[in-house]
């Protein structure tokens, strides 16, 4: 266990690393390089680089935003083999859809038991 907890934070904090460079050292807007990310973390995957990746760091692959590219593109692998092309629009959205509804209500139950305060 502790092995794998070592290769996910190697790999996780490569991943951040790299996003911190790119925000110290280019003039890409974090937006950018957000989207980027996740257009990489598809294209790794439509080449089969990624899917080792995960295999091999677990968390330290899917949980940076390259890993949500990479659950896009293969819910939409999974879809098109199923369902044929309309598995292109329908893919990529049931395959990322519990982890968007747990975002969505972790963050509406946040605001309801933190009431925000406006800085002074």
């Amino acid at each position: 266990m502790l092995t794998d907890i070592i290769k996910a934070f190697l790999v996780g904090g490569a991943i951040c690393a790299v996003g911190q460079v790119l925000i110290d050292y280019t003039k890409l807007t974090p937006a950018r390089i957000l989207t980027g990310f996740v257009v990489t973390g598809v294209l790794l995957s439509a080449l089969g680089i990624y899917k080792p990746l995960v295999e091999f760091a677990g968390a330290g692959a899917t949980v940076p935003l390259t890993g949500f590219g990479h659950l896009l593109a293969e819910g939409i692998r999974k879809a098109i083999s199923r369902d044929g092309m309309l598995g292109i629009f329908t893919g990529g959205l049931s395959a990322a859809a519990g982890g968007v509804t747990a975002a969505l209500l972790f963050g509406l139950f946040s605001s309801v038991v933190f009431v925000p305060k406006d800085r002074e």
